[in-house]
């Protein structure tokens, strides 16, 4: 017996070898004659294409079967757990080689001291109010399985996409969830939209603007401007002729939804060509029109104007700049004069 300690290693009963070398031992060029005493001595028949499959058949459906194991016994009922998350009101059993997928949770484990037999740590998510419990536990199990894509509805879908971001580790979930949010955008929707693209508001007074989206917070931000200057009009058939008797047609709908626009994105929509509402002419009677609207709700106390300046395209096809400009300014307090 040779007196050289082997070069390899057992890791969890693993087998492992130096770099380059075969698990199967090296296979000779020339013929041999097949050994029943010896089965090391022939090739492995895992070397060969099996009816013309590149690897076992069934490989696929048993890495399935592991995942879904894991993520009903593991997550759903939390069997075997080391760890102990704490988030809202609620307290997850997981384990701790799953959530380490996250890099988050993964910074809160290495930095959470283990002092009894399990490891407990908490999330707070006081500061992330696009996070819902919902949300939050269809990211959470993303870690175990896909399978949580499944749970993604127009309903939930903007709040798993900040879970997923705030978790870290999560793209394929978050350009899910993501392509939810943005064909969920309709008429019926709109207004929910709005409020999100809205900086000025905040659901706790000092409470500042959440950054937890990421990259895509200026996507949702663009779908949301698109839709209102494209997709509206051609859904409102707002250029088609209106027919007074139908009752509310396709220009008041939209323009009670310019009416809740914040300001910047009012302006730049306003004054963008693709807002194919027809003329130059029309588009400034629009801004017009939901200016008196907006006075009565967002634009209470400010001082909103539209004018139509000549000469540059007033067709709305003609060269460059926009012929329809908005401006915004402080009303002017009243002044009172007093007699002495």
């Amino acid at each position: 017996m040779s007196s050289v300690p082997s070069s390899s290693a057992s890791t969890n009963g693993i087998v492992t070898h130096s770099n380059g070398s075969s698990s199967h031992g090296e296979i000779s060029t020339t013929e041999s004659s097949f050994d029943p005493n010896n089965i090391a001595s022939s090739p492995s028949s895992s070397t060969y294409p099996v009816n013309g499959f590149s690897q076992l058949p069934y490989q696929n459906s048993h890495n399935e079967e592991i995942v879904s194991h894991l993520y009903h016994a593991g997550f759903q009922t939390g069997n075997y757990s080391d760890t102990i998350l704490h988030v809202h009101q609620n307290v997850y059993r997981l384990h701790a080689i799953i959530l380490s997928r996250s890099p988050l949770l993964a910074h809160l484990m290495s930095t959470s001291p283990q002092t009894g037999g399990q490891r407990v740590i908490y999330v707070n998510l006081d500061q992330e109010p696009e996070v819902t419990q919902e949300g939050f536990a269809i990211a959470l199990g993303y870690l175990y399985s896909a399978v949580s894509l499944n749970l993604i509805r127009p309903e939930n879908a903007r709040a798993v996409l900040a879970a997923a971001c705030y978790l870290g580790g999560m793209d394929d979930m978050c350009q899910y969830a993501y392509n939810v949010c943005r064909q969920s955008l309709s008429v019926e929707t709109i207004g929910t939209w709005l409020e999100f693209v809205d900086p000025a508001r905040s659901t706790t007074p000092d409470q500042a603007p959440t950054t937890v989206f990421g990259q895509y917070a200026q996507r949702l931000r663009d779908d949301v401007f698109h839709f209102l200057v494209v997709t509206l009009p051609e859904v409102l058939e707002v250029q088609r002729p209106q027919d007074p008797s139908s009752g509310t047609n396709g220009r008041d709908v939209l323009l009670q939804i310019y009416s809740g626009v914040p300001f910047e994105m009012f302006k730049s929509a306003v004054e963008s060509p693709t807002f194919m509402i027809g003329t130059d002419r029309d588009r400034f009677k629009f801004a017009k029109d939901a200016i008196e609207l907006r006075k009565r709700g967002i634009a209470r106390g400010l001082e909103e104007t539209v004018v139509l300046a000549f000469g540059q395209g007033g067709n709305g096809g003609g060269s460059g700049g926009s012929a329809v400009h908005v401006t915004r300014k402080m009303r002017k307090r009243a002044l009172w004069k007093v007699n002495s």
